[in-house]
């Protein structure tokens, strides 16, 4: 891994993207979004993770995270770790998903090229972190994660994907909450 893509500075602020094996498009049911949204509600209480932008995609998530605890890699790790094995057994036990078999079969396809993984693997494992270390940075990659819903054609406007932080800088939490848009990173109130 290049060191380009490294956690160095503990108490820093991360962008971060991390997406599916082979980029599947499992976030097409509200069930699977819950998932997302739970668990970093359970990080965010539990955890010391703060959240200043977010954007759950089909396929990927996008997120401006720091951690409390002073361990961005740690807190990523258990994050992705549980989340997908809890995204994989709702996968399992839904009655309703069509594309069941598929789904776990490119999950086990994923894990058994991985020697770190048991059986399934649902992330792709690198996370390319990049610190925020400036206004401008704070303020480019905000605006990358909103506008990624609209660069993929879903819709015209950031604040109509339900699972953007796009919401929030729009004074509506009604889907997750964040931390003080920004103001815990002492660079800008946006």
């Amino acid at each position: 891994m290049s060191r380009k893509y490294k956690f160095k500075n503990p108490t820093a602020a991360y962008f971060v993207s991390f997406a599916t094996v082979y980029w599947i498009d499992v976030f097409t049911r509200q069930v699977y979004f819950s998932i997302l949204e739970e668990s970093i509600t359970y990080c965010r209480k539990e955890k010391g993770m703060e959240v200043f932008a977010y954007c759950f995609m089909p396929s990927h998530v996008h997120m401006i995270f720091r951690s409390d605890n002073e361990d961005p890699s740690g807190l990523l790790r258990d994050f992705k770790g549980f989340t997908g094995r809890k995204i994989i057994k709702a996968i399992q036990e839904n009655v309703q998903e069509s594309r069941k078999d598929w789904l776990l079969r490119m999950m086990e396809r994923a894990g058994f090229k991985n020697s770190n993984v048991n059986k399934r693997q649902f992330w792709q494992q690198h996370n390319k972190p990049i610190e925020v270390w400036s206004n401008k940075v704070l303020k480019q990659k905000i605006e990358y994660i909103h506008n990624n819903p609209v660069e993929q054609g879903f819709v015209t406007d950031p604040v109509d994907w339900k699972y953007s932080s796009a919401r929030n800088y729009s004074d509506d939490e009604t889907v997750l909450k964040i931390d003080n848009k920004g103001m815990h990173l002492g660079m800008m109130d946006l």
